[in-house]
């Protein structure tokens, strides 16, 4: 399934919009296999702050990724509880979890641009671009690098 449909003026990508930390992100619809409300999240005994626990979802054991600990943001105190989009990487499922999840935006794709020089570095790591909406930012996030959940190594003592 591809997230770019031909139109007369040019190529158009979906997102599914989320806000993180009130910052708006867009992830390409064709990562996105579903959206939901984590319930019953099981925490994993010496996993990176990152990682909010595991859950059953349908039958399929999901490995959940708070995103604002991934982003470097602090603990959400608004009272809401999360949501949360599920994606897959090589098999694997995961949860991305989110403060709100927003609305389904066609895009032009000629209007995505570069990251800018001065968006903010956590947020840089993970974006594959922007786009400028109307009075705000949509960071592109790149399902992938957020997911190199690789270990950080640390010194022997």
């Amino acid at each position: 399934m591809s997230t770019k449909t031909e139109t007369i003026e040019g190529t158009v990508a979906e997102y599914v919009t989320a806000v993180i930390g009130g910052q708006l992100f867009g992830l390409p619809i064709s990562r996105v296999q579903d959206v939901f409300m984590p319930e019953r999240l099981t925490r994993v005994p010496l996993s990176s702050a990152e990682i909010a626990g595991v859950l059953n979802l349908r039958g399929r054991i999901v490995t959940v990724v708070n995103m604002r600990a991934r982003l470097g943001l602090p603990k959400n105190d608004d009272g809401k509880p999360p949501m949360a989009v599920g994606v897959d990487l090589r098999g694997e499922s995961y949860g991305l979890l989110i403060d709100q999840i927003g609305e389904v935006l066609k895009l032009q794709d000629n209007g995505r641009e570069e990251n800018p020089v001065n968006l903010d570095p956590r947020m840089a790591m993970f974006a594959g671009g922007v786009h400028r909406l109307d009075g705000q930012l949509m960071v592109v996030l790149d399902v992938d690098r957020v997911l190199e959940l690789a270990p950080k190594t640390t010194l022997a003592a």
